[in-house]
């Protein structure tokens, strides 16, 4: 079942990303190494780094009929970030979430999140997680907020290339079945 590519929540507008958005991507949070800091995926140090992950996003939504999304407000068209789901087998999928730092702090990810909740829900996924690392607790209290609880028991190693580049991690693993 295919993802929609167009969602509304109360204040933003998620939708697929696409060539034209390279230059607001890398210049809104890409770049940015005080916003990619805790995140699974290297800051963009050129607008090619930028292309690459478009050309990530279109195939993602070819191949599994769902991938990133871009964040924007609904007032304006600013752009905020970006978050998305990635399918995988088993009825699971994984989520996530960037701000731009001018959008910290006005409740975004969680809209952002319950939204990914919805879409999730509605293409027969069956159980969601999202991985975050221990010392970015705004990000888990988020994932709390939206009924996603962690698991004590799993260790997921993962790379944090922002802070130590090939260095594996336990990352925090937070899930909700749907």
């Amino acid at each position: 079942m295919k993802a929609p590519s167009h969602i509304e929540t109360g204040r933003l507008v998620l939708s697929v990303p696409g060539a034209t958005d390279a230059e607001a991507i890398f210049s809104r949070y890409a770049s940015d190494s005080e916003v990619t800091h805790y995140l699974g995926w290297p800051r963009h140090e050129t607008m090619a780094d930028t292309e690459g992950f478009l050309a990530f996003s279109n195939a993602q939504w070819q191949q599994n009929e769902v991938g990133p999304y871009l964040i924007r407000r609904q007032t304006d068209g600013q752009l905020l970030g970006g978050t998305g789901l990635g399918r995988e087998s088993g009825g699971l999928a994984s989520t996530g979430y960037v701000l731009a730092r001018d959008a910290w702090g006005a409740g975004y990810a969680t809209e952002v999140l319950r939204a990914m909740v919805d879409v999730a829900g509605g293409i027969d996924v069956v159980r969601i997680y999202a991985l975050c690392h221990p010392d970015h607790r705004a990000s888990w209290r988020v994932l709390e907020k939206c009924g996603f609880r962690r698991d004590v028991e799993s260790k997921r190693p993962t790379e944090f290339p922002n802070l130590a580049r090939g260095v594996l991690q336990d990352a925090l693993y937070y899930s909700r079945a749907l």
